[in-house]
């Protein structure tokens, strides 16, 4: 697939003024945004930079090759015997590409019945994520694909080429009962393949013409090429979008996100769907004490200023072979903290990195996790900022139509 370029990191966020404000001068605006991000910059020298690379770090990814997965009973591992195989070869010097490959599923809903999360049902159009977040929490349900969750969750991808009609046979089976679809919850459906695939505008046209509620997770502006179907939609009461920031910083962005809409496109995309008339949420996770967690209430509040009405945070969790990807680019990035981080995360999870008890999975526990609780729930009180959007219309559902069927006469 043809490689894409990385978007430039943007300019400091200036926040709008609220209707009925004192006027203040541009330039003056842009001195204090710039005072106020200055404090979070993870300034990054040369020496980082070129330690990241030493260690296998590819430009615009997030991880090298990563840990095999859990379910491999063999694993690669380079050493020098002493004729130079140990050195570096030329095609590991070439930036890898990105596949699609084609993920013949034969049913596209899935569903859950876990007490953390909002919704019982979820679609994925995609498996994997060209985004690369180095701490994504789905890097594991590579290993299902006899993949690395590391740089194989990033380069080879699988897409479902038929989500929109095994949606369609889906919602069509008698006693099927409606509910809000939860789009993006284990891969982004906005990641940039989906500029050429077009399969989440494909889901987004099924449940548009049945009248179904849907519910949107990204971190790209890309879900702007479908803001004129989503106005609608939420016109009817049938959707709410939530956009996750994890940092204002673009550095910062670009090293744990590298191909994700910086923070400034992500907030103005908050403005414009805001602006559509989308419910919008902010997702400000995963907060990583040392590194974002700093950062908390100047996202709350930038999002608010950009039209979100309600806010969600949940603290760094690292499940199975994400706590090796994530340690592993912590160390070559940050190797004055990493210790001291992870040390902090630890804490929140009752000195592992991942719990996965129900209740404490999502919101972590221990003196740290609460105070980073409090500082959420002080910061939205301050900004206005509910946890909870109004519930989505179920009432409109119409199940699709077979090809041939008649059209009603009522």
């Amino acid at each position: 697939m043809k490689q894409r370029d990385i978007s430039k990191p943007s300019d400091t966020l200036v926040a709008p003024a609220r209707p009925g404000s004192r006027a203040i001068p541009a330039a003056a605006k842009v001195a204090m945004k710039s005072a106020q991000v200055d404090r979070y910059q993870h300034r990054i020298d040369r020496a980082q930079a070129e330690a990241a690379k030493a260690r296998g770090y590819r430009k615009g990814r997030g991880t090298v090759e990563g840990p095999k997965g859990r379910f491999e009973l063999t694993e690669h591992v380079d050493f020098d015997d002493g004729w130079g195989s140990g050195q570096t070869r030329f095609e590991d010097l070439v930036q890898r590409p990105t596949t699609v490959s084609e993920d013949q599923a034969k049913s596209v809903l899935t569903f859950n019945q876990s007490p953390d999360l909002g919704f019982d049902r979820s679609v994925n159009p995609y498996r994997g994520c060209e985004h690369g977040c180095t701490y994504c929490y789905a890097r594991p349900s590579h290993a299902f694909m006899g993949l690395s969750a590391g740089l194989d969750f990033e380069t080879k991808l699988f897409a479902k080429y038929d989500v929109a009609r095994l949606l369609e046979d889906a919602l069509r089976k008698p006693g099927y009962q409606v509910a809000p679809i939860a789009l993006g919850t284990n891969t982004d459906p906005y990641q940039p393949i989906e500029r050429e695939l077009k399969l989440t505008s494909a889901i987004l046209d099924v449940l548009d013409r049945c009248n179904h509620p849907v519910t949107i997770v990204t971190k790209s502006a890309g879900v702007l090429r479908d803001l004129d179907r989503l106005s609608d939609m939420a016109r009817r009461g049938l959707v709410q979008v939530g956009l996750s920031v994890t940092t204002l910083d673009p550095g910062l962005s670009r090293l744990m996100e590298p191909r994700c809409s910086t923070p400034q496109r992500r907030i103005d995309a908050m403005q414009q769907l805001s602006d559509a008339g989308i419910p919008v949420r902010v997702m400000a996770s995963p907060m990583i004490p040392g590194l974002n967690d700093c950062e908390l209430e100047s996202i709350l509040s930038n999002a608010r200023h950009a039209g979100a009405r309600a806010a969600s945070m949940i603290p760094l969790r690292l499940p199975l072979e994400v706590k090796d990807v994530f340690t592993e680019w912590l160390q070559a990035n940050f190797p004055d903290r990493a210790r001291r981080i992870m040390k902090q995360v630890t804490a929140m999870h009752g000195g592992r990195t991942y719990r996965a008890a129900f209740g404490d999975r999502m919101r972590g526990t221990g003196p740290l996790a609460h105070i980073l609780r409090q500082r959420f729930e002080v910061a939205c009180a301050r900004n206005g900022l509910s946890e909870h959007l109004q519930p989505l219309r179920t009432d409109r559902f119409q199940p699709p139509e077979w090809t041939g069927d008649q059209l009603s006469l009522l």
